[in-house]
């Protein structure tokens, strides 16, 4: 009896936290209602097919992934869903060479491969416990153009007892010019026994975070395309993005680290170093007040031009 009691005390204090999670799950918590649920690849596959010939790497391929909408799921790079897939979470990379986002894995389909249809990326899945409270993945992104004619074009011109021409033999990771993209997902902090996220303060935060990045890329995007179309209206974008860039950047970082418990210096994560990036780089190139009065002046200068004109 002494030793069994013993024994049963020792499993007790040996018990890991995912372990009294995956208990939770059968009294009712609901850990899994969110995990990596997210496909890597929608485009080129059977369930998206309505050609009249059955040919699904021809009716929908990746080049097409971007401008069409998938009937059946959605796909992403690195990522995160609920269980039911309404509403997704991914990552949308831009180098500043490709002339299109990266917003999910490239491959070659059955015909354009010497091997058949193949993925022609770098990543890996580093970390993830069995009730998706933590994963973790890499992906490295190369600054330079993807190679996206160059893989299929060798590919196809190689036969089939030749290797295959993968993303490495191009040479777009030479002298290391490449980004490690890292992305995490964590639903482990609690309070009052519960997961942070269940709160809705704690969701009204998120979606407000969520809302001013959003913006503030889609003002970053404008002004890239304004100074690289020429536009007149380019300086007015810039200073827009600039403003907005700004003070998103430092209201994130300020609401993540209170979401998180309004903690300071930590080795839990990094929030802290993004809060003071953010705030350094604030200044850079003019604040927001600068940027604000710049874009007053350039207003109200090209509408005395207007008016003189006229």
């Amino acid at each position: 009896m002494a030793t069994s009691r013993v024994a049963a005390l020792g499993a007790a204090a040996t018990k890991t936290a995912e372990a009294s999670r995956l208990e939770e799950i059968h009294r009712g918590v609901r850990w899994r209602r969110w995990g990596p649920y997210l496909s890597e690849r929608q485009w080129g596959t059977v369930r998206e097919d309505y050609s009249e010939n059955g040919d699904a790497w021809g009716y929908l391929p990746h080049d097409h992934a971007r401008s069409r909408a998938y009937r059946w799921g959605e796909d992403g790079l690195g990522g995160f869903g609920d269980d039911q897939l309404l509403l997704c979470l991914g990552l949308a990379l831009w180098n500043g060479r490709d002339p299109i986002l990266k917003e999910r894995l490239f491959g070659l389909t059955n015909p354009e491969g010497n091997h058949g249809e193949d993925v022609k990326e770098l990543y890996w899945y580093l970390e993830a416990t069995p009730t998706h409270s933590y994963a973790r993945a890499l992906y490295k992104y190369p600054q330079r153009a993807f190679p996206y004619a160059d893989l299929v074009a060798e590919n196809r011109r190689r036969g089939k007892g030749e290797p295959e021409y993968e993303l490495l033999d191009t040479g777009i990771f030479a002298e290391e010019r490449y980004f490690d993209i890292t992305v995490e997902y964590a639903k482990t902090r609690k309070q009052f026994g519960k997961p942070i996220g269940m709160f809705q303060a704690v969701q009204h935060h998120c979606a407000d975070m969520y809302l001013e990045t959003e913006s503030s890329r889609s003002a970053v995007y404008y002004a890239g395309w304004a100074l690289e179309e020429k536009s007149p209206d380019a300086p007015t974008a810039v200073s827009i993005a600039k403003m907005y860039a700004s003070d998103a950047a430092r209201s994130v970082g300020n609401r993540g680290i209170q979401v998180h418990g309004g903690m300071g210096f930590t080795w839990e994560n990094d929030l802290h170093l993004y809060y003071r990036r953010a705030k350094a780089s604030e200044t850079a190139f003019g604040d927001a007040t600068f940027h604000r009065e710049r874009i007053a002046s350039l207003v109200i200068d090209s509408g005395s031009v207007s008016a003189r004109t006229a």
